[in-house]
């Protein structure tokens, strides 16, 4: 697993892809939390918290995240490389777990340099004590969670298709369904006491909380456990293709 991990890894951070990635995330945001006029700038908001860059960040992760797992499985595929990949002495299993490995860390790398967007704050603010360090704390710790999850839906989708352009695509349609589409479709009030279900099936309703500081084990239940259903699905669509 971890020869897996290191193969990846020296694939993104041995070229400017992992760079590249890592600065688009920054400049965006930045632009989103310090220029644009939005109900996410620091200034409008008024207030020392990083409240608005984590509720801003998985709008991004979203379609960042699916252009780094569209390669996982889809490039492989395409290349041959897959087939050569199960006739070496490595089990299907560690592959997964080692692709998803690398492309977490590659995701802590783009959210490193975000914690400037905390120097800010803290400079910024009159008295630094007003910034809930906890909040912050359970902030990221959403925010890692959810980009596993958007790993494992991506990595899902790159294993249906060999083109990653189709696995991009469909990975970024189905981030946003998980996120943002079940919690906007329990609000239409079209399946009655089963807006409820709907609703908590989705990202969203399990993410909200991390923001403002409150860390809920039902909820790193909920991610662990779309992560692992993910990885069996994954799992099975390789086995596949053997």
């Amino acid at each position: 697993m971890f020869s897996i991990v290191k193969k990846e890894l020296l694939s993104y951070f041995g070229s400017v892809f992992a760079y590249v990635i890592a600065s688009i995330f920054l400049l965006v945001s930045s632009l989103f939390l310090w220029y644009f006029d939005t109900n996410y700038n620091f200034f409008t908001i008024g207030n020392a918290s990083l409240q608005s860059f984590f509720n801003l960040a998985p709008w991004i992760l979203m379609l960042l995240i699916p252009a780094l797992t569209m390669r996982s499985i889809a490039e492989e595929e395409q290349q041959g490389t897959l087939l050569w990949l199960f006739t070496q002495p490595i089990s299907v299993k560690s592959i997964v777990l080692g692709k998803f490995l690398a492309l977490f860390i590659l995701v802590i790398f783009c959210l490193l340099p975000t914690l400037v967007y905390l120097y800010s704050m803290k400079s910024l603010s009159l008295d630094t004590k007003s910034i809930d360090s906890g909040a912050v704390y359970s902030g990221y710790l959403g925010l890692l969670l959810i980009s596993s999850s958007f790993i494992s839906l991506g990595m899902v989708t790159s294993s249906i298709s060999q083109n990653q352009v189709i696995a991009y695509i469909s990975g970024v349609f189905l981030c946003m369904f998980a996120f943002f589409g079940l919690e906007a479709l329990s609000s239409f009030d079209l399946l009655g006491n089963f807006d409820y279900f709907v609703q908590k099936i989705g990202f969203f309703s399990h993410f909200k909380s991390f923001p403002k500081g409150i860390v809920d084990t039902r909820d790193i239940a909920y991610f662990t456990f779309v992560n692992v259903l993910c990885f069996i699905l994954t799992l099975w669509l390789i086995n596949r293709k053997k």
